[in-house]
């Protein structure tokens, strides 16, 4: 009776080391488990905060930088800027822009005017244009401008002051600027607007995507028709 005794002893532990082992197994599954959900959380979390700041960083930041030198061409004889050309482009590693006029604007201040929009008109993209000169004539034949109201040849200003942006490289003939295209921000202005030299003058171009790109100058003595602005 007593080997049969102790032989239940036996097997009522073995039963029992073996349940301990199951639960404990368990208990590393679940908190396995548990690990990997917690991590997965983690990533997703930093993820989603990693897409934030890069979406944050993008709206701080402007999508249009400057491409060159400002020109403008002066009236000597009255001392006054008759007309401006920008050149601009997509900041490196930037989005693409749509610069027709129903999302882009572009504003104009100076010592004597301020402006919430003078782009009234969308932007000449189809083919390109070798300088403003060109870009105006086009202005003239779609009838946006009076050819006597061309800033470069014409015999009397513009109205209204205003803006148009043509493209100087251009890869597909649309109005996106995309990254390697290149284009010019010219603004006309009326008799009463134009910049006399000592003046300041603020450029500030509002795209879809980033914060406005502003250009500031300050207007030299004129001393010639095509005046460097910087």
């Amino acid at each position: 009776m007593n080997l049969i005794q102790k032989g239940h002893r036996h097997t009522h532990r073995g039963i029992i080391g073996i349940e301990s082992a199951i639960v404990l197994i368990a208990f590393v599954i679940v908190a396995a488990a548990l690990a990997f959900v917690v991590l997965n959380m983690g990533f997703s979390t930093t993820q989603k905060a990693k897409t934030a700041i890069i979406a944050a960083v993008e709206e701080a930041g402007s999508s249009l930088e400057v491409a060159g030198k400002i020109t403008a061409f002066g009236d000597v004889s009255d001392d006054v800027l008759n007309a401006t050309s920008i050149p601009m482009k997509i900041v490196s590693g930037g989005a693409s822009s749509n610069l027709d006029g129903n999302f882009t604007s572009v504003k104009i201040i100076t010592d004597n005017i301020e402006y919430d929009n003078v782009y009234t008109f969308g932007p000449i993209f189809l083919g390109k244009y070798a300088n403003a000169s060109e870009a105006w004539d086009a202005a003239a034949t779609l009838g946006w401008i009076d050819a006597t109201e061309h800033p470069f040849t014409g015999t009397q200003n513009v109205p209204e002051t205003l803006a148009i942006i043509y493209w100087t490289i251009n890869l597909n003939n649309n109005t996106i600027l995309d990254i390697g295209e290149h284009v010019q921000l010219a603004v006309a202005f009326a008799r009463d607007d134009r910049p006399a030299s000592l003046e300041h003058v603020s450029w500030e171009v509002s795209t879809p995507k980033g914060a406005p790109m502003t250009v500031d100058r300050t207007v030299p003595n004129i001393t010639n028709d095509i005046v460097d602005l910087g």
